[in-house]
């Protein structure tokens, strides 16, 4: 019987944020699964070692906040799938009570999770209608749609943006054969770390006991991104290991 070829084999993949972490196994799985990846980061380096270490891929740094950069950089490019991971500010931003939250500090959430999403979708999009399929997925968070007292209230407004746009997008341009979901993240590896007792009192309410793992988006993302995901459209998925909302 012959082998099948992998399910993304002649497709290109954008994902953003993608020099470590969770973007970093995104990466990975696309091209295990046989796409060409960009690799975008806004450290130069972070991305050229991560298309270093993967198949199939070349290294595509650029600030998503810069339209213009943005631009630049896919200029006569056909994204077939654009996975928006980008979401964390240099240095990790700054947790702040929203009404002591610099405006500067909430703007940039902003530019960062909700515009330069739409900056990337704009420009990905046409080359997607003509070419008659593509993919969009956010990575998204627990915190669009459950208050928490931890400071992220203006990080967690611009992910529940994305979440809606996605939602829109998903019925403008269905139609032409694209879909658009939201992956909604709990606690992972990388950003979290096991043995702060904060960390573990957080890791204990969650039914399966860990954190989760940038390959698991990842597999997650490459479903979506497959034929095989084709039916799931519009849709907010949480990957949170169970993690039950109003506790």
């Amino acid at each position: 019987m012959a082998a099948h070829p992998p399910v993304l084999q002649g497709r290109t993949a954008l994902v953003t944020g993608a020099g470590q972490g969770v973007g970093r196994g995104i990466a990975a799985r696309l091209s295990a699964a046989g796409a060409r990846v960009l690799v975008n980061d806004l450290d130069a380096d972070r991305a050229r070692q991560t298309a270093e270490e993967i198949e199939h891929a070349e290294a595509l740094p650029f600030d998503v906040t810069d339209r213009g950069a943005v631009a630049a950089a896919l200029q006569d490019r056909r994204v077939d799938i654009l996975v928006n991971n980008a979401g964390v500010p240099p240095g990790g931003g700054r947790p702040n009570r929203f009404a002591e939250m610099p405006e500067a500090d909430w703007q940039l959430q902003l530019s960062l999770n909700l515009a330069a999403f739409m900056h990337l979708s704009q420009l990905v999009l046409p080359g997607q209608v003509e070419a008659g399929w593509g993919r969009i997925v956010q990575i998204s968070s627990g915190a669009s749609s459950r208050g928490l007292a931890i400071g992220v209230a203006a990080y967690g407004a611009a992910k529940a943006g994305g979440e809606s746009l996605v939602r829109h997008l998903a019925v403008e341009y269905g139609p032409a054969g694209i879909t658009a979901n939201s992956l909604a993240l709990g606690l992972m590896e990388g950003v979290a770390r096991a043995g702060d007792p904060s960390v573990d009192r957080l890791i204990n309410s969650v039914p399966i006991k860990r954190l989760g793992r940038p390959e698991e988006v990842g597999a997650a993302v490459t479903w979506l991104a497959s034929d095989d995901g084709g039916l799931v459209n519009g849709q907010v998925i949480h990957l949170n290991g169970g993690t039950v909302f109003g506790r």
